[in-house]
């Protein structure tokens, strides 16, 4: 009997690579508000745990940003049946009270997702991409870039991960 797409994934696919990362992880978190000028860099804490029978991974996260302390949580999954990375995010300092979703592609070492944010204060909708780079099975790193509504792009975060659960 031929097996599902799936549990191909599982074992050899996208899904594999986001099950790559499921464990504890220590970073340290570089935080950008203006273009090249870094503001902010602490440590953060993670645990990635896999979801629904090893569909998605839930990336939660504790740091630090300017002195206060703050938690996130993300689900990342790979959609199948359309070809496409997803991504939601929560986040008690980026995001406020509102829920990002994102989606984007498979990368060579890992995934790219972009999703938009916007408030009543803002004239126009940013984007937001997320890349996932997975270096080995010890280490990721989290990039995110702000994309303005005319298109120039920012890094804003940075977290280097590194397994704490050998």
């Amino acid at each position: 009997m031929s097996k599902s797409k799936f549990e191909m994934s599982k074992e050899g696919g996208p899904h594999l690579r986001l099950l790559s990362l499921v464990g504890n992880w220590d970073g340290r978190t570089r935080t950008w508000f203006e273009k090249d000028v870094l503001a902010d860099e602490s440590p953060t804490t993670s645990k990635i745990v896999s979801l629904l029978n090893k569909r998605f991974i839930r990336y939660e996260y504790r740091g630090i940003i300017n002195g206060k302390t703050h938690e996130g949580l993300m689900v990342w999954g790979f959609d199948l049946g359309n070809t496409k990375c997803v991504c939601s995010w929560i986040d008690s300092f980026h995001m406020g009270t509102g829920i990002m979703f994102s989606e984007g592609y498979e990368t060579s070492n890992g995934f790219s997702v972009t999703g938009q944010y916007s408030n009543s204060e803002m004239p126009e909708p940013w984007r937001w991409r997320t890349e996932l780079e997975i270096i080995n099975s010890d280490q990721f790193i989290l990039r995110a870039f702000n994309i303005s509504p005319t298109g120039e792009e920012a890094k804003a975060v940075e977290t280097i991960n590194l397994r704490i659960d050998l």
